[in-house]
């Protein structure tokens, strides 16, 4: 858990303060820089729209405090992620939240498009056309159905 000390400088940093490295941080080139900016966001995403405690990610990345909230703000000034300071066990961190959810791909992989012989003669309004298409029909019921049963799992297990 981060102490109030580690929400006071993330505040002065927030403010714009830009604080001197100390001789203890080693200076990261710019592509080891963005390689943790994207694992830091990689590991806030992974945990989903519940968030992370910035303390727990620190953790898992390694990363000293001072490095993490540094990463987590300038997430966060890129709209990537959302920061909300909580109490936590009797003290104050912040709770990291991506805005948004990376697209998955899972719900058109099995699209009859994507293999279809017929996609370069379908069209809106075509006499092969989405609003006609069978294959297309049966594997929106398909998917639908599987969703449905999917959802009603995550409803009893929450």
């Amino acid at each position: 858990m981060e102490s109030k000390d580690d929400v006071v400088e993330e505040e002065a940093l927030d403010e714009g303060e830009e604080s001197q490295p100390s001789a203890s941080s080693a200076i990261k080139s710019e592509e080891e820089e963005l390689d943790l900016t994207s694992r830091t966001y990689k590991a806030i995403v992974e945990h989903g729209m519940q968030g992370i405690l910035q303390s727990q990610l620190w953790k898992e990345l390694n990363l000293t405090s001072r490095d993490g909230s540094r990463l987590a703000i300038r997430l966060e000034k890129r709209g990537m992620i959302r920061r909300e300071k909580v109490l936590e066990n009797g003290r104050w961190t912040y709770r990291l939240y991506p805005i948004r959810m990376p697209i998955k791909t899972a719900s058109i992989r099995n699209a009859p498009c994507l293999t279809c012989k017929l996609v370069e003669q379908c069209s809106e309004d075509g006499k092969i056309s989405p609003k006609t298409c069978r294959m297309l029909e049966d594997w929106v019921r398909k998917e639908y159905s599987a969703n449905k049963v999917m959802m009603k799992v995550e409803a009893k297990s929450s």
